[in-house]
């Protein structure tokens, strides 16, 4: 187990950067705690897997620096940093067997034979695959060789770190979640660090005890889900996380209200008078649709009815605005208004989250 610190880490792809738009990954500094889950989440291309790669060797970054438990690995070749990586994709040993390839790492360490078949045993009922330990992995199907692939990554009870890159892309929907299960349950007994990098939120948000949300080559925020659910730091965060994500409108705010389309909302607290692009942003959980008067006039372009709730589709100048209802709640043609929750409402200048001057000035 380690502690990972990012040190001035940036990289670029290119030899001679001219500009910051030049770098893949951003200069990023933060510190992850040893024994904790992590994920790393956000679109393709935002630099995730170039991240991953550099905190397992395969990728030397630009500039900074990379520590496993305060000692500079950032030259350490990939086998000295004594970590376990799983891939998208399965790399499986087709010619060996299910058992084989799961003692590979064992035996490459010279561990005594009964311990490994112990371990391999407990691994592949981990995994579903205890009928299988026999079979030669040519004949295997995708989703069977990826689980042969976590399972490998997963055998050793002595790494600094497990890495998953989107692991489970070729994994049936139940098994994931069953798969999700187990390295969750792995990550209590064991206690090892583990970086997941995902673009799927549900993997993210059910993973890990940390989510480190990427846009553009920066950590926008990282954070509990419950942390990003309720106060994203970046507007990403807000609309990339939930389903549907934050509603977002350009507002003009002064103190402790906001001004949209001439209509005046009520602020849950004072944010002064915030300069550049300035929006709200409210999650469609507390958004109301009412029958007026107060309240955004929309109208409703449709509901769409996912079982557990009604999501209803509204516009407002040409901008939807999304909000839920309960499933049994009775929708009128009468209500074409929208009220918000001021406590639930977020502010951001230039996509970034403002503080409230209460919370400026404790911090302060």
């Amino acid at each position: 187990m380690a502690k990972i610190t990012l040190d001035n880490l940036a990289h670029s792809y290119l030899s001679r950067p001219a500009s910051e738009a030049d770098f893949a990954l951003k200069e990023l500094n933060h510190v992850w705690g040893d024994g904790e889950a992590y994920a790393l989440l956000g679109a393709s291309g935002c630099g995730k897997s170039t991240l991953l790669n550099i905190i397992s060797g395969l990728l030397r970054p630009s500039q900074g620096r990379i520590l496993f438990n305060d000692q500079d690995v950032t030259d350490q070749a990939t086998a000295a940093r004594n970590i376990a990586q799983v891939f998208q994709f399965p790399v499986v040993y087709d010619t060996m067997t299910v058992r084989d390839n799961l003692a590979f790492p064992l035996r490459n360490r010279g561990a005594e034979a009964s311990y490994i078949a112990e371990r391999v045993q407990t691994i592949a009922r981990m995994i579903g695959m205890e009928a299988e330990l026999g079979r030669k992995a040519r004949g295997l199907t995708a989703d069977a060789k990826q689980k042969i692939s976590l399972g490998r990554g997963m055998v050793r009870e002595d790494v600094n770190a497990l890495l998953f890159d989107e692991p489970l892309t070729v994994i049936d929907p139940h098994m994931k979640w069953e798969l999700r299960t187990q390295l969750k349950a792995l990550h209590h007994e064991f206690g090892h660090t583990m970086i997941y990098v995902t673009h799927d939120q549900t993997e993210a948000l059910t993973f890990a005890d940390k989510v480190v949300v990427m846009h553009d080559g920066r950590v926008v925020q990282m954070g509990t889900p419950q942390e990003l659910f309720e106060r994203p730091e970046h507007t990403f965060v807000g609309y990339f996380i939930g389903s549907p994500g934050m509603n977002l409108l350009d507002a003009q705010v002064m103190g402790n209200k906001a001004v949209v389309q001439g209509v005046e909302i009520p602020l849950g607290a004072d944010y002064a008078r915030p300069t550049g692009r300035v929006q709200i942003g409210v999650r469609p959980e507390f958004v109301r649709l009412t029958a007026g008067p107060d309240g955004l006039p929309v109208t409703v372009r449709r509901i769409e009815d996912v079982g557990r709730h009604k999501i209803v589709r509204c516009e407002l100048a040409g901008v939807q605005i999304n909000a839920i209802a309960a499933e049994g709640a009775l929708i009128s043609p009468e209500m074409t208004r929208l009220t918000f929750d001021p406590a639930a409402i977020n502010v951001y200048a230039d996509d970034w989250r403002v503080t409230p001057k209460s919370q400026a000035q404790e911090a302060a």
